[in-house]
């Protein structure tokens, strides 16, 4: 037990003293701040003066639109003919014009004219053009209660209900979207590096033949546990500064965003699942990543060889997006959730789509466990039979052969 512990200790101090490691757990935080720190400068660059004012010039060829020319900041102003509107343009009297066609009732066309290039119009724009067509439009068929309605027809609250009619805790909406697929992001980033350096450690001392004399003083039992102990606890970690990080930077985001930032909550039983999965998830790769470590001749062959335990993992994302996203209670989610290795990204998309049964979570944490008994034993094998097997890494076949020999 005091070896289990010596190599625990020293791989969890390696792994937190790793440059590589403390870039990556600070990186997710530092972008956070600066995407923030960039929307407010933005925001501070986009804010217009307030006595500024945006003159707007417009040749009325259908002969009905000559009220309601002020609006907050913008003034529209016409003119009589294009050639009019033009020298105005020109000669930096207004900003841009429009040319509003004779039959414009018939087609609801109408010509822009501007001396800079863009992707669109800005949306103060299209908004004041609007408004202005759809008063003159109304003039005198309507009252000023009704236009005002017809210029923003729609405002949309929606409440969620429980089962039990109640309000419900969690109000969905696209911050309960996008977080639980950042939280399954974060959490194989978290768990794919935590396991990889377990793979690569293992692959060096290989490599050295460093293994043969950790293997004359501990047993590889001893050896695969601490090993994935301590690297367990250094993952472990990172997810909760990260958690932390998303816990702060949703705060600061709510002041200087708002909107629909400033709804976003963390649900609690969100960071429950986020440690649990996390816990389950590195255990199972981490000792599926280190048989690998065993069985590769070489660190580089053996990352080589992760790749059945990489794309698995992060499956469910691609399937969710390209086939059920409108559909996300879909039976392959169900058995996504179910089996160990895709079961950590599954179960976070399905958080932000709606409510995943208890007992979907329950058996999907025992097959986990599960899982991870089989692996270790697994583990256990593989060690004993190819960690001390030099030169060519063996063909599936050959590593099938000697496990049922182990």
């Amino acid at each position: 037990m005091n070896k289990t512990l010596l190599i625990l200790k020293h791989e969890f101090l390696t792994v937190m003293k790793r440059k590589g490691f403390v870039i990556m757990t600070l990186l997710f935080p530092m972008i956070g701040l600066i995407a923030i720190g960039i929307f407010q400068i933005a925001q501070g660059m986009d804010t217009p003066d307030p006595a500024e004012t945006i003159t707007i010039g417009y040749v009325d060829e259908a002969g009905i639109f000559n009220l309601y020319t002020q609006w907050d900041r913008v003034e529209l102003t016409p003119y009589a003919t294009p050639e009019e509107a033009t020298d105005a343009l020109l000669g930096e009297e207004i900003s841009e014009y429009l040319i509003i066609p004779s039959d414009y009732i018939a087609t609801g066309a109408i010509y822009r004219f501007t001396l800079e290039k863009e992707l669109e119009p800005a949306a103060e724009t299209r908004t004041v053009v609007r408004d202005f067509l759809l008063s003159n439009l109304l003039e005198g068929y309507t009252s000023e209660e009704v236009l005002l309605r017809v210029r923003s027809p729609l405002f949309m609250n929606t409440t969620v209900l429980d089962e039990s009619g109640e309000v419900a805790a969690d109000q969905g909406g696209l911050g309960a979207f996008f977080l639980p697929m950042i939280f399954g992001f974060l959490l194989i980033i978290s768990i794919g590096s935590s396991s990889g350096y377990l793979l690569q450690g293992l692959g060096e001392e290989k490599e050295n033949r460093i293994i043969e004399i950790l293997l004359s003083s501990v047993s590889t039992m001893q050896l695969l546990t601490g090993k994935v102990l301590g690297l367990g606890a250094a993952g472990l970690v990172q997810i909760v500064v990260w958690l932390l990080s998303v816990t702060l930077l949703l705060r600061l985001a709510s002041n200087v965003i708002g909107g629909e930032v400033g709804n976003i909550q963390i649900p609690a039983n969100m960071l429950l699942l986020g440690i649990v999965y996390f816990i389950l998830g590195y255990l199972l790769f981490a000792v599926l990543q280190a048989t690998i470590g065993a069985i590769g001749a070489t660190a580089r062959e053996s990352q080589q060889m992760t790749v059945v335990v990489i794309l698995p993992a992060i499956l469910p994302f691609y399937v969710f997006v390209l086939f059920l996203k409108d559909n996300p209670d879909h039976v392959i989610f169900t058995i996504f959730t179910m089996i160990p290795i895709t079961a950590p990204m599954t179960v976070f998309l399905r958080l932000g789509t709606g409510e995943i049964p208890l007992w979907e979570l329950l058996l999907s944490i025992s097959l986990l466990i599960v899982g991870i008994i089989g692996s270790l034993m697994l583990a256990a094998k593989a060690f004993r039979v190819f960690l001390l097997m030099y030169g060519k890494t063996p063909k599936l076949g050959e590593i099938i052969h000697l496990l049922r020999q182990a």
